[in-house]
């Protein structure tokens, strides 16, 4: 008899289905499954089964659509971050400098550049007229009075539908306003990340999430689950999107009733800096 009544346990029988699901899934990812919904219940499986300390990894339900991006300076693009990631049919955001010519800028250093947020979005769930109404609504300073070029309000077009759209619009918001706006308008160049502890901000000051869930510096900008919980800890969205959204990307339970209690004491708050 392999287990004796007094040595078998509940972990031993954990270990055996670990691995018993361990070469299930395996086989799988190497014949590469019947369909794409058996590599998404092979995705799941990876997080429900693998979450203990050996074998803690993100979430990976996340899936990848066709996006466009979208690139905008508002000011400290720490707010940025967290009003876009946590905004529906925004998929991954990043925060940089751009704008400018200088090389290689840093946070001490930026040149003519200017912070700014790097975002992917769906299309067919937002629009980049969608995203400018944030925009405009949600400066920090800079929409009217010049401060310095760091936090101009700075709109960088990845083609002529953009440009077309942003001259339109801000002829629309400034009849709406009254008064000149001083956004600048120009075509997107080069974007140089941000140093790592600038990226998704406000869920690095909950560090125990992004260790548990293996956000490596590389995730924090390309990683949904991040540009989401980044949102969410910060008081923005809605409890409609939040609950399916921990559902959707496999939030474990634990993560998500924490970032539910923080958007909750966060919800309405001030993003600024």
């Amino acid at each position: 008899m392999l287990f004796t009544r007094t040595s078998f346990s509940v972990s031993t029988l954990v270990v055996i289905i670990g691995v018993a699901l361990w070469g299930l899934i395996r086989y799988w990812e190497i014949e590469g499954g019947d369909n794409g919904q058996t590599n998404d219940w092979i995705k799941y499986l990876q997080w429900s089964y693998y979450k203990n300390e050996t074998f803690a990894k993100m979430p990976s339900l996340e899936k990848e659509v066709p996006f466009k991006k979208a690139t905008f300076g508002m000011g400290c693009f720490w707010a940025n971050d967290a009003l876009f990631g946590g905004q529906p049919g925004v998929l991954r955001t990043r925060v940089g400098y751009s704008g400018g010519t200088t090389l290689n800028p840093v946070y001490r250093n930026l040149g003519d550049h200017t912070e700014v947020i790097e975002i992917d979005f769906d299309p067919s769930v937002t629009t980049y007229k969608d995203l400018l109404k944030l925009f405009w609504e949600n400066h920090e300073y800079g929409l009217t009075t010049f401060i310095k070029r760091q936090y101009m309000s700075l709109i960088l077009y990845h083609d002529d539908e953009q440009k077309h759209i942003a001259e339109l619009e801000i002829k629309i918001e400034a009849g709406k306003r009254n008064e000149k706006l001083i956004t600048e308008i120009a075509p997107a160049g080069p974007f140089y990340p941000a140093e790592d502890y600038h990226q998704k901000y406000r869920l690095q000051k909950h560090g125990w999430i992004v260790e548990e869930l293996g956000l490596t510096p590389e995730l924090l900008q390309t990683s949904q689950v991040a540009a989401k919980l980044n949102g969410y800890v910060a008081g923005i969205g809605n409890r409609a999107d939040l609950d399916r959204d921990m559902r959707s990307l496999a939030i474990p339970e634990k993560i998500a009733s924490y970032v539910k209690i923080q958007f909750l004491e966060n919800e309405g708050g001030s993003l600024y800096c």
